[in-house]
């Protein structure tokens, strides 16, 4: 299950940071702000995996 995790990390990191760069491009702040939130919501999963791998070692 940790993989499926990382992988739903990367996928809401890149989702996030196209969104924000979209918004940012685009003058939406509302949009840019929705990929920066989205961004952080993957970069606080991929980092509690790592740390859950650390711990198994």
């Amino acid at each position: 299950m940790s993989a499926h995790e990382k992988a739903k990390a990367k996928t809401e990191q890149a989702k996030g940071k196209a969104k924000e760069t979209l918004g940012t491009a685009i003058g939406n702040d509302r949009m840019a702000a929705e990929g920066q939130r989205e961004k952080s919501k993957g970069d606080a999963r991929e980092a509690k995996e790592k740390s859950k791998d650390v711990f198994k070692r």
